[in-house]
């Protein structure tokens, strides 16, 4: 099974988003997807999970077009976790993980056994099992990404996509949650608002720009001194370590100089 776009294009009215973007996913790889704000990434990644159909161009599943395919037939191959995603529903966190079930549940297929087996299978793969039979809005934000990853699980997908998954978290839960992620025997996209954290988690890394893929490779390849300065407007240094993992280290100072140039202001106030 595999995920894929072909020179895809999706438009918000009359206003272009994203355009000419093509992508492969390989099986069982962490793809991370980084770009300024407003770059395109969230636009991209619902048109890859089939949330939004593209504009132009073709968005696949395997060798056919996600617009053949019905939305429960999708859901049982890709789980999506939305950057926002919430509930204002009173229900246990059972519950909540329950829902990634609905496109395998008909009234000739109701709730069984082998559902329940799944749910706590789900749970225990993101460790919120004791936290079954807690209320959904008395866990904190750490633990609410990791009962919404869970849900996602319990979909059983080939592919698991995640917009900026540790938005709002603290270090320790946005370490945590990635680490949780990467060990999981699952495909992983993940639209990646740290950069540090995209080079030491992913395989390969797509840079989207302008509502454009303008490369895509390992976390060495993409993430160059040049390539930071280029899209995101900002100096850094790149260092790579004894295992060929790279970090990046950023200059204070070089980014007010860039907005000083660019807004022509004599004193600016930042």
């Amino acid at each position: 099974m595999s995920l894929e776009l072909r020179n895809v294009g999706w438009n918000a009215g009359f206003k272009k988003i994203i355009s000419d973007v093509s992508l492969h996913v390989t099986r069982g790889e962490f793809l991370g997807v980084i770009g300024p704000n407003g770059s395109g990434k969230t636009s991209m990644m619902s048109v890859l999970g089939g949330i939004r159909a593209p504009s132009t161009g073709q968005a696949l599943l395997g060798d056919q077009p996600m617009k053949k395919i019905g939305r429960r037939n999708l859901a049982r191959h890709i789980g999506f976790v939305e950057q926002q995603a919430d509930t204002i529903d009173r229900i246990t966190v059972r519950d909540a993980v329950a829902l990634g079930r609905t496109p395998y549940l008909s009234l000739l297929t109701p709730w069984s056994g082998h559902d329940d087996a799944i749910v706590c299978e789900a749970l225990a793969s993101v460790e919120m099992g004791p936290f079954a039979d807690r209320m959904w809005h008395t866990l904190s934000g750490g633990e609410k990404q990791r009962v919404h990853i869970a849900r996602a699980l319990a979909q059983q997908p080939d592919f698991l996509l995640l917009d900026e998954p540790t938005n709002h978290l603290d270090i320790h839960h946005q370490l945590g949650l990635l680490e949780l992620v990467r060990a999981l025997p699952v495909t992983v996209v993940a639209a990646l608002h740290d950069l540090n954290h995209a080079a030491m988690f992913c395989d390969r890394i797509a840079m989207m720009n302008g509502g454009k893929l303008i490369a895509l490779g390992t976390p060495e390849q993409i993430l160059t001194s040049q390539n930071l300065h280029d899209v995101f407007g900002v100096a850094a240094d790149i260092e790579i370590d004894d295992q060929g993992r790279c970090h990046i280290r950023y200059h204070a100072g070089n980014q007010k100089s860039s907005a000083i140039k660019k807004t022509g202001l004599r004193n600016p106030v930042f």
